[in-house]
């Protein structure tokens, strides 16, 4: 081995002495994105793993996803800071914003438009014609609160004038459940365990192919604001904006693959925060918000 000379020697420890003397670079904390089950909990979970290895490189920054029990448990981790950002429906982005001054970033838009509807559905075999014939039977809605699995199937019955906004849904049905998803409450219908159910207009694609026919629309509502990425206050705009970046780019051709990982949308827009007024008003009418 060739010796090395004293210079060098000299050199190379005049390095070492100012690398030890530099402070250590700072780890980046991860981006902790907060997912609600939907629909299968064990398949969100290989989605957070695949959309959290796109992320990453896009935006350098390490991405760690955590599966919250509900809308309402995702909505109290942006408020304990425990995630950064949410996908959730557009009434728990409502009553974040109206509670912890969350921020929308970005709009799911489905077939062209960023906004779906809800819809009362029955098993087509039931015999049901008229949402009258509801009274005392069981219905199954997705979430306390879920815009299309709870707030407008209500005002479904409200404006036919079965329910009074703010009225007790209970006095009405004979048994009221919150099913915890859309999948699991049209699934609840498609088996017979429920009379109805008050989830979205694509509830029924969540249910194997075979049985999609077995339930029908009673009554749809109007249209509402579609799903959104929430982000908790407090977190910087730099990492606000290389999230959205990422986020638009799965539009592309070439990443249009990953938006099965964020619950299937067509894509991606910012959000049209007048678009929400309206829900929070209906909110604030059904006593979800306060005024």
């Amino acid at each position: 081995m060739r010796a090395i000379s004293v210079d060098r020697r000299r050199a190379l420890a005049t390095l070492v002495a100012v690398a030890a003397a530099l402070p250590a670079r700072a780890a980046v904390p991860p981006l902790v994105l907060a997912f609600v089950p939907q629909e299968n909990p064990e398949k969100l979970l290989g989605d957070i793993d695949a959309i959290a290895g796109y992320l990453a490189p896009a935006i350098g920054r390490p991405i760690e996803g955590r599966v919250t029990h509900d809308h309402a448990a995702a909505v109290e981790a942006l408020a304990a800071g425990m995630a950064d950002i949410s996908f959730m429906g557009a009434l728990p982005y409502v009553i974040a914003r109206a509670r912890i001054g969350a921020a929308a970033l970005l709009s799911e838009v489905y077939r062209g438009r960023a906004s779906y509807s809800s819809a009362v559905f029955v098993r087509r075999d039931s015999g049901l014609s008229d949402l009258s014939e509801l009274r005392g039977r069981t219905i199954a809605f997705a979430d306390p609160i879920s815009e299309s699995g709870y707030l407008y199937p209500l005002e479904i019955f409200a404006a036919a004038g079965h329910l009074a906004r703010r009225q007790d849904p209970g006095e009405f049905f004979g048994t009221v459940y919150f099913a915890g998803g859309y999948q699991q409450a049209i699934q609840s219908v498609a088996h017979g365990f429920v009379d109805a159910a008050g989830v979205s207009i694509y509830a029924p694609l969540l249910l194997p192919s075979a049985e999609r026919r077995d339930v029908a629309v009673l009554a749809e509502s109007g249209p509402i604001p579609s799903h959104v990425v929430v982000a908790r206050p407090g977190l910087d705009h730099a990492s606000r904006e290389a999230f959205v970046a990422a986020m638009l780019a799965l539009n592309r051709a070439a990443n249009r693959h990953l938006l099965a990982h964020v619950y299937a949308p067509d894509g991606f827009v910012r959000p049209d925060h007048a678009a929400y007024e309206g829900l929070a008003r209906l909110a604030r009418a059904h006593g979800l918000i306060a005024r």
